[in-house]
C-alpha cells in the first residue's frame, strides 16, 4: 500500500511538471471590519473546504478570543466555556489559532460551544491558503459531517491587530460576506462536478454518493428548466513514461499508462484496479455525452445513481455488466456510448479522456483542480460541505438578482423576509397584491404584474395599475361600489385628456374618484360634455347627437337651446341612456379597423347634419351652441367672453 501512495504522488508529480501554467486558486470571502475605528476596514479571508458558508450571503458578528485553548484543540466545554450569544446580541465569532491538530477539528470545538463562524489566525507571514478536510481519518469524519458553521482563514497580521484590539477591551464587529465570492452576471448558471465512480475511497467517496443522491432532484428540475448547463468531470492521472510496462500501471491505467487511477482498495493483490475505475468514468462521461445529444443531459444523474444502487464495488458488482444493464433500464443508446468509449488497449489518446486532462487545467479565474471532489459554479470553485442545501445556495448565488428560479426559493434557501411587515414594501391587502420579492439574496421592493396589468410606482409606497387592461384589478385602485343592483366604477381604462390619474367619478356622480364618489343631480347638457367631450375620441359621436336634437328642434320651430329642449324632451331619459352606454363601451380598447370605420362613420354623420343645418339657416345658431360650450369647460386662450345660451335654464 505504501508503494502505490508512493507511486501516486510520483504520477500527480509528473503530471503538475508537465502543466505549465498549473496554478491552485483560493477561494476568498470578504472579511470587514466595522468597529472599532482603529482598525475598520475590509480584509481577504479564505473560505474553508468544511462546513457551510452562506454563499449569496453575509453574516455580522462579534469576535470572542478565548483566554485559554487559544488553538481550539480540545473542547472548550472541559474549560466550562461558552460562546453563545445573549439574547438580542450579535452572534459569536471566535478567533482561534493555528497549528497542533486539523482546522476542521479547531471548528468543531468552537461550534459546539455555541459559536457562529470560526477565523482561524496563521501563525506564519504567508499567502492566504485553503483550510481542507484531513485525508483519510475515520475518525476526524465523523465530526467533519457535522460541521455546519462557516469558517475563513485571515493572515498573520490582521489576526494580531484583532487580537491587540480585543486585549484593549474594545468590541470587535465584523461582517462576513459571501455575496460576490460567486459571479452572478445572467439567468443561467454554469456549474460542473468534478467527481468519481469509485465508491471505495473513504469517507469522501461517502460523501460524494450521499449527495449525487441527494441533490439530483433540485439538479433535474434546475437542467429541464434551462435555468443551468451541468457538466460532470472525472480526474485521471498519467503513468511516467519510465514505468508504464510496470505491473503498477498496467493494472491501473489504459491506453498504454495515458490515463490512470488509484487502486480502490490499495491493494494490487485483491479487489478491482484502478483501470477498472477509470473504464467507468470514462463509461460515464459517455453517458452523459450521449443523453446531452439527445437534449435529455439529466438522465446522467439517474444513470449515475441507479449505478451506485445497482452496481456497488462491496456486492462485486462494479462491472461492465451491470452498468450495460442501467444503461438499457434508461433507454440510452448502448452502442453509441460504446463507440464514444474507444478502445481502451489502444497506444493512442482517447479524445474524451485527453479532453478531461486538459480541463483538469484553471483557466481564467478558476484554478487547478486538485481536490477530489471539487464542485465549480460559474467558473469559480465551491468550497465548504458538499450538501444538497449548501450547494444549493452556492449555485443559486450564481443567478442575476430576481432571476432565480423557484427552486432557490425553497424553505431550504429563502430568505423569507417578505414575511416580516411585508418586508417594507408596498402592499394591498384588499387585492392581497404586494411589491415584495424574496430573492436569494434577499427581498426587493419591485411594482408587480399582476394578470398581464402592469403595476408602476416606487415599490416601496406607491404602486398603481397602468395602462388597458387595469380596471381588472381591484379596479385599478379607484373607487367601485354597488348600489341597487347596479355596479359603478371611476375607474378609466384610457387615459383622459386632463391627465393619467384615469379615476373619475362616473356621470351622475361627484367626488376624487380614488375614495368617494357621491351621487349628484346632472342635466342631459351636463352628462353629455363631462362624458363624451372629456375624451376626444367620442367628439364626432357628440356632434352628431348635437346635430340630430338642433335639425329636431328648428323642424318644430322651437328657438330654445337645442341641447336644453333636448334636456326638457321626453326622449332624454333615452337619450342619455344611449349617450353614457356609449361612452361607457368608449372606454374599451377597439382594434384599428373598427376605430377606422367609427371615424369614417362620424364624419359622414356629421357631414350630413351640417348640411341640414345650413338647409334651414341655422349655421350662425350652431356655431354659437358650440362655442358656448367650449368656452365654459375648456375656454380658449384666443377668444373672448362668449355669451351662454344655456346657463340660463340651468336647473
Amino acid at each position: 500500500m505504501g508503494i502505490w501512495r508512493s507511486v501516486s504522488v510520483l504520477f500527480l508529480g509528473f503530471l503538475l511538471l508537465n502543466l505549465s501554467v498549473a496554478r491552485f486558486v483560493v477561494e476568498k470571502n470578504s472579511f470587514r471590519v466595522i468597529s472599532p475605528d482603529s482598525i475598520k476596514g475590509t480584509h481577504d479571508s479564505a473560505i474553508g473546504n468544511f462546513g457551510i458558508p452562506q454563499y449569496g450571503g453575509s453574516m455580522a458578528g462579534t469576535v470572542v478570543y478565548p483566554k485559554e485553548n487559544r488553538k481550539g484543540c480540545q473542547g472548550f466545554d472541559e474549560s466550562g466555556i461558552s460562546f453563545k450569544s445573549k439574547p438580542g446580541a450579535l452572534p459569536s465569532f471566535v478567533l482561534v489559532d493555528r497549528g497542533d491538530c486539523f482546522f476542521a477539528l479547531k471548528v468543531w470545538n468552537a461550534q459546539n460551544a455555541g459559536a457562529s463562524a470560526v477565523l482561524v489566525a496563521d501563525n506564519i507571514e504567508e499567502a492566504l491558503i485553503t483550510m481542507d478536510t484531513p485525508e483519510e481519518d475515520r475518525q476526524s469524519a465523523k465530526y467533519i459531517e457535522n460541521i455546519t458553521i462557516p469558517s475563513a482563514l485571515i493572515e498573520k497580521s490582521f489576526g494580531e491587530k484583532l487580537k491587540k484590539a480585543l486585549s484593549s477591551d474594545e468590541m470587535v464587529n465584523v461582517n462576513l460576506d459571501w455575496r460576490e465570492a460567486v459571479p452572478h452576471p445572467d439567468d443561467r448558471v454554469e456549474y460542473e462536478l468534478w467527481t468519481n465512480s469509485n465508491d471505495e475511497c473513504g469517507f469522501k467517496c461517502d460523501m460524494l454518493m450521499e449527495f449525487v443522491k441527494d441533490f439530483k432532484g433540485a439538479a433535474q428540475i434546475l437542467e429541464k428548466g434551462g435555468y443551468t448547463q451541468f457538466t460532470p468531470h472525472y480526474i485521471t492521472w498519467y503513468c511516467p513514461q519510465a514505468f508504464t510496462i510496470s505491473k503498477q500501471c498496467k493494472s491501473q491505467c489504459i491506453n498504454h499508462g495515458r490515463y490512470c487511477a488509484p487502486d480502490p482498495e490499495q491493494d494490487f493483490s485483491r479487489g478491482y484496479e484502478g483501470k477498472d475505475v477509470v473504464l467507468e468514468n470514462l463509461r460515464q462521461l459517455c453517458v452523459f455525452r450521449v443523453a446531452n445529444e439527445t437534449k435529455k443531459p439529466w438522465v446522467w444523474w439517474d444513470y449515475v445513481t441507479d449505478f451506485q444502487i445497482r452496481c456497488p464495488m462491496k456486492e462485486k458488482k462494479y462491472n461492465k455488466d451491470c452498468a450495460e444493464n442501467v444503461i438499457k433500464s434508461l433507454g440510452l443508446d448502448l452502442k453509441s456510448i460504446e463507440k464514444c468509449m474507444g478502445d481502451s488497449n489502444a497506444d493512442s489518446d482517447n479524445p474524451v479522456l485527453k479532453e478531461e486532462q486538459d480541463a483538469q487545467v484553471g483557466k481564467g479565474t478558476r484554478g487547478d483542480v486538485t481536490i477530489l471532489p471539487t464542485l465549480v459554479v460559474n467558473n469559480r470553485q465551491y468550497r465548504g460541505k458538499l450538501e444538497k442545501g449548501a450547494v444549493l445556495k452556492a449555485i443559486c448565488a450564481g443567478f442575476e438578482e430576481t432571476t432565480e428560479p423557484a427552486v432557490c426559493l425553497s424553505g431550504e434557501v429563502e430568505t423569507n423576509e417578505c414575511l416580516n411587515n411585508n418586508g417594507g414594501c408596498w402592499q394591498d391587502k384588499a387585492a392581497n397584491i404586494t411589491a415584495c420579492k424574496d430573492t436569494f439574496r434577499g427581498r426587493v421592493c419591485e411594482c408587480p404584474l399582476v394578470d398581464g396589468v402592469q403595476f408602476k410606482g416606487d415599490g416601496y409606497s406607491n404602486c398603481q395599475a397602468s395602462g388597458p387592461g387595469r380596471c381588472k384589478v381591484n379596479n385599478g385602485g379607484c373607487w367601485h361600489e354597488t348600489r341597487d343592483g347596479h355596479s359603478y366604477s371611476a375607474c378609466l381604462d384610457v387615459a383622459s385628456v386632463f391627465g393619467d390619474s384615469q379615476c373619475k367619478c362616473p356621470l351622475g356622480f361627484k367626488g376624487d374618484g380614488f375614495k368617494s364618489c357621491e351621487g349628484e343631480k346632472r342635466t342631459f347638457h351636463d352628462q353629455l360634455v363631462l362624458g363624451c367631450l372629456l375624451d376626444l375620441k367620442y367628439l364626432f359621436f357628440m356632434l352628431r347627437i348635437l346635430a340630430a336634437q338642433t335639425l329636431t328642434n328648428a323642424k318644430r320651430r322651437k328657438p330654445a337651446s337645442a341641447l336644453n329642449a333636448a334636456a326638457r324632451t321626453p326622449g332624454e331619459a333615452i337619450i342619455a341612456h344611449a349617450v353614457e352606454t356609449f361612452c361607457k363601451r368608449g372606454t374599451e380598447v377597439k382594434s384599428a379597423w373598427a376605430a377606422v370605420w367609427v371615424i369614417l362613420l362620424g364624419l359622414a354623420m356629421a357631414a350630413g347634419g351640417a348640411y341640414m343645418v345650413y338647409k334651414y339657416r341655422l349655421r350662425s345658431y350652431m356655431d354659437s351652441e358650440i362655442r358656448a360650450i367650449m368656452a365654459q369647460y375648456m375656454p380658449l386662450d384666443s377668444q373672448g367672453e362668449v355669451a351662454n345660451h344655456v346657463s340660463d335654464d340651468r336647473a
